[in-house]
């Protein structure tokens, strides 16, 4: 177990990576990962509600506040470095519950954390939406804790392409307290740059979502961390089902590990 001074530096570390350049951000999902990706010098890790709902034998957005809380306690204690929380919608619609619950992920250990806007398979009223990450925002602050919040917008995966009404919430979620912005599911660097410039000078987060993104033109186009989500898991456990299946289909394994 680790103590709050020790705390509070991986957050002072975690808040100074979002101030200049682009770092990556890799999303383990349990020790193994954790240990490895630190040995291989990645500066923070994220978690992953995908990949610990794979490997809880659940699916995504199918894993209970404690078992996210649990998980996120194993990854703050199987490293050193800050580890930034994918706490879905804050396990609450109501904005003081969210608040309650952050506070609760606050005192894991974590260096950040995020808040989607989704409800179920739509997304939150603005002005709800808006609360919402005002009450994480307040909860940080209650807590004393230099956590940093990204506020991120489910808009891209529930089908909403238009960049202009995506932005306009980004915005809104930085004037509410958020520091960092984060819209899963955008691909188009014309957009990701209009993003960035959008909300600058506070950082936008990228997920590397399609076979042609590459982490040098993110970072050009001013992109501060780009994270993985499930992809990493979904690589490990496709590579595992493929290796069972030879075993079982046909009695070797060629590769070994």
């Amino acid at each position: 177990m680790h103590d709050t001074t020790v705390y509070a530096q991986r957050r002072r570390n975690f808040r100074a990576l979002h101030q200049q350049g682009c770092f990556l951000l890799p999303n383990p999902w349990d020790i193994g990962g954790a240990v490895r990706l630190e040995r291989l010098g990645y500066q923070a890790i994220a978690s992953s509600s995908a990949a610990c709902a794979l490997a809880l034998g659940r699916t995504d957005y199918h894993i209970t506040l404690a078992q996210a809380l649990d998980h996120l306690r194993l990854l703050v204690n199987a490293t050193q470095l800050p580890v930034n929380a994918d706490f879905e919608d804050g396990f609450a619609d109501e904005p003081e519950r969210v608040a309650d619950n952050v506070r609760a992920a606050i005192a894991t250990g974590i260096a950040g954390i995020s808040i989607e806007d989704r409800n179920g398979g739509q997304l939150h009223e603005r002005a709800r939406a808006i609360e919402r990450v005002a009450a994480a925002r307040a909860a940080i602050a209650d807590a004393g804790a230099d956590v940093v919040l990204v506020a991120r917008t489910e808009a891209y995966l529930q089908g909403h392409t238009d960049p202009g009404p995506v932005i306009e919430r980004l915005q809104a979620f930085a004037a509410a307290g958020a520091d960092c912005l984060y819209a899963p599911g955008v691909e188009d660097m014309g957009a990701i740059r209009d993003i960035v410039r959008a909300v600058a000078p506070k950082p936008v987060n990228v997920l590397l979502h399609g076979r042609q993104m590459q982490v040098g033109e993110l970072a050009g186009a001013g992109v501060r961390r780009v994270s993985l989500g499930g992809a990493l898991a979904g690589a490990a456990w496709r590579a595992f089902e493929a290796a069972a299946r030879q075993f079982l289909e046909h009695g070797t394994l060629q590769s070994r590990g």
